[in-house]
């Protein structure tokens, strides 16, 4: 049975607090804030990004530059605000000059992002970029091949798209492309879209399908939650 709310956003403050003195990888070294997430601990909808940028790391929120102000536009056209979803980052500490996460640095922080999933247990995961995408769907390929489908993933939809930073450099297609993956977690969360016959995603390794439409089987959240993304 699912926590309430309230309980729910105590124990994500509680690991927010041991986030903030954690120093399992060297990013801690230079970071100013960790930015552990940010949003309703009930959210039907989970956004998970790769890292925090500049002003991410000065206020400790995730998506409080350009990017978040396409990220809140884009929530608005499918009617949500950011305050009904969750928002959270791969890795929680601020890589230097803004670079890739490296392996050893999402390994050392993806027990966080597990437990988020987990405590908020949103009906749809949207993830951002390559990084995110690929972790959650275990999968080496790449986001715009993944994008542009809702896959149904540990009982809830796996929704993968673009990072917004990229519509922000000027490719025009990326904003309607977002736009499209955006339309499909509205459409899962009207009902629109359910669950259907398993068909992974390209490349994916978690047995998770992919759909738009019907009923099917998926692994039990619970018995499974540990196993997401290795």
């Amino acid at each position: 049975m699912t926590a309430p709310a309230h309980e729910r956003a105590t124990e994500l403050a509680i690991l927010a607090e041991t986030a903030m003195g954690c120093t399992a990888c060297t990013l801690a070294a230079g970071r100013t804030h960790v930015v552990f997430g940010d949003g309703a601990a009930d959210a039907d909808v989970m956004i998970v990004g790769e890292g925090p940028g500049r002003r991410e790391d000065e206020q400790g929120l995730p998506f409080v530059g350009p990017s978040g102000k396409l990220l809140e536009q884009l929530l608005g056209e499918i009617g949500l605000t950011r305050p009904e979803v969750y928002i959270a980052n791969v890795v929680k500490c601020r890589p230097p000059n803004n670079r890739d996460p490296r392996p050893e640095e999402i390994d050392a922080c993806k027990g966080y992002l597990r437990t988020q999933l987990r405590l908020v247990d949103p009906m749809v995961v949207l993830t951002l970029g390559n990084f995110s995408s690929k972790l959650l769907a275990r999968t080496e390929t790449g986001i715009s091949r993944l994008r542009g489908t809702a896959y149904p993933w540990w009982g809830r939809f796996l929704v993968p798209t673009y990072h917004p930073a990229a519509a922000l450099r000027g490719a025009g297609h990326v904003l309607e492309e977002m736009r499209h993956d955006f339309e499909l977690v509205r459409r899962v969360l009207s009902g629109e879209i359910a669950h259907t016959e398993p068909a992974a995603p390209p490349g994916s390794v978690n047995g998770a399908g992919a759909s738009t439409g019907g009923n099917a089987a998926e692994p039990a959240p619970e018995a499974e939650q540990m196993g997401l993304f290795g």
